[in-house]
């Protein structure tokens, strides 16, 4: 069996580097990637609620509107 040369001991360290910074990243099921994951998932749900908030904001503002002007006019 031959010896490893120095390029070879090198590659192969920086493999196994590669490999702790992908698991790091992929994890077993709760890697960084799959938090990222979560925080944009619960990032877009905030932002259709505020979305749907702003809606039904606007639809009361107008009903108020449009029974202001009534009550004017009488």
């Amino acid at each position: 069996m031959r010896m490893m040369n120095e390029f070879e001991a090198q590659v192969l360290s920086d493999l196994s580097v590669l490999k702790s910074q992908m698991n790091g990243l992929l994890g077993d099921g709760g890697g960084r990637l799959v938090e990222l994951e979560r925080r944009m998932d619960r990032h877009e749900q905030n932002w259709q609620r505020a979305k749907g908030f702003l809606a039904a904001m606007s639809v009361v503002f107008a009903v108020v509107e449009v029974a202001v002007e009534a009550w004017h006019r009488h």
